[in-house]
């Protein structure tokens, strides 16, 4: 046990930082094999990883720091440096519980995220990833998603604009029974699939990886029809569709003009910026088009009331993580007193066979000695016990270290430098309640 025992370290590779192909670059096959193979690093005991269309985050269990981050460097090869944010113990464990707080979230308090913590979990589970340090730290984070979302209005209102375009092209063009088009498989784009997709007969999502859509299709609703093709088929899928969404990543127009010159009624949202649809098929009497500017404008009021539920969430991240440090400090510590505990038994069951081999006690005579040898153990310890607990409380590993080696339970059963030292005790040594329960004859062979 040392101050550097049972360390989180954590990183993550998120839209704040990268772009698509940059996250495209971490992604992992699945979570539960990416958790197998952190888990056969040298020194990794636990191992979390979190996969999302904006995030790809990972987690391990470390007893130091170093076998932490070469443990995590194996995870992340293909990713530039600047993009991947790398976390200690307390920073890993705050971040872990913004995420699922929704604070970290492309959309500001969206719901989806809580559901895919659990399911990350869940994973990590299966490949006996998860232990006691992540098991509280993990069921933390959820507890603080569920407390953002039930006492916040964090989640209240349309803030994604994904969302917000489908609710637009139902309420402005009616689209039920229709087929969609998604154009890109980001975070919005999986988002604007979800939504329309419960509106719609046939869906159409349609990305530069085809792989990825696919990998969106597989979220949309049972229901709906969903086929997948790449941008370069994008024109074909537009004639077919009543509306069109498109949220892409890419630097410049992803349509040509043309592509809309025989699409036929159609509603059109654009929610990429630099926009995906060019400015010159706006004013086509066939097509009805929203930008990222007029959708603002529909999201700005829930975007603000959302902001302000967000302090109150940043709050609850706050009492939430300090309870879970105190809780792991206590865990600590409580390690070190298990141990103290173990050490002081052992030595009191050696003690108490070479008395009763020296000592003619019946069976309630012995029953007496081994009362008071429990007692002088509990009296013993318990202020040892405290003073570990408030060490532990106030980081002081110092403390701990010492008392671990005091009372290493692992140590040989004849050594003399224990801080149990075997000399004999004499009855004017035992608290008065201890010598007064003890029989006169087992007092008389005491002093003996």
């Amino acid at each position: 046990m040392n101050a550097e025992a049972g360390l989180v370290s954590g990183v993550s590779v998120a839209h704040r930082r990268a772009d698509m192909s940059q996250l495209e670059a971490a992604s992992v096959e699945s979570q539960r094999e990416a958790v197998d193979a952190l888990l056969s690093n040298r020194g990794v005991t636990e191992a979390y990883v979190l996969q999302t269309c904006n995030r790809i985050e990972a987690y391990v269990v470390t007893e130091g720091r170093e076998a932490g981050r070469a443990a995590l460097d194996s995870f992340l090869t293909d990713v530039p440096d600047d993009v991947v944010r790398s976390m200690g113990h307390e920073e890993s464990l705050r971040h872990l519980l913004r995420v699922a707080a929704g604070l970290e979230s492309l959309v500001l308090g969206e719901d989806q995220i809580l559901g895919q913590v659990r399911d990350a979990y869940e994973d990590a589970r299966t490949a006996d990833g998860i232990g006691p340090l992540l098991e509280n730290g993990v069921t933390k984070a959820i507890r603080v998603g569920e407390r953002a979302r039930t006492e916040t209005a964090i989640n209240e209102g349309v803030v994604s604009l994904a969302s917000a375009a489908v609710r637009l092209a139902r309420e402005k063009h009616g689209i039920d029974g229709s087929t969609g088009l998604v154009v890109g498989a980001g975070e919005m784009g999986t988002v604007a699939a979800k939504r329309l997709g419960r509106a719609v007969d046939r869906l159409v999502i349609a990305n530069r990886t085809v792989e990825r859509a696919v990998s969106v299709a597989e979220t949309v609703d049972d229901s709906v029809t969903v086929d997948t093709v790449s941008l370069d088929d994008v024109a074909t899928a537009v004639d077919e569709a009543t509306v069109v969404i498109s949220a892409t990543g890419a630097t410049d127009n992803v349509f040509d003009p043309s592509a809309f010159a025989d699409a036929g009624d159609t509603f059109v949202v654009d929610i990429a910026r630099p926009r995906d649809v060019p400015p010159a098929v706006d004013d086509w009497s066939h097509l009805t088009v929203y930008d990222l500017d007029r959708l603002e404008a529909v999201t700005e009021k829930t975007w603000q009331m959302r902001q302000r539920a967000a302090e109150r969430v940043e709050h609850i991240v706050d009492e939430e993580f300090e309870r879970l440090l105190v809780q792991y400090k206590r865990e600590r510590a409580d390690q070190v007193i298990s141990a103290m505990y173990e050490g002081a038994e052992r030595i009191k069951a050696r003690e108490l066979e070479t008395a009763f081999s020296k000592l003619d006690l019946d069976e309630e005579e012995e029953k007496v000695v081994e009362s008071m040898a429990d007692t002088l153990v509990s009296q013993l310890l318990a202020a040892p016990t405290d003073s570990l607990r408030d060490a532990a409380e106030d980081d002081d590993w110092s403390t701990i270290h010492t008392a671990l080696q005091l009372f290493d339970p692992s140590a040989d059963q004849s050594d003399t430098g224990s801080v149990f030292v075997d000399q004999p005790v004499s009855p004017e040594e035992l608290p008065d309640h201890v010598r007064e329960q003890m029989p006169a004859s087992v007092l008389e062979q005491l002093q003996e």
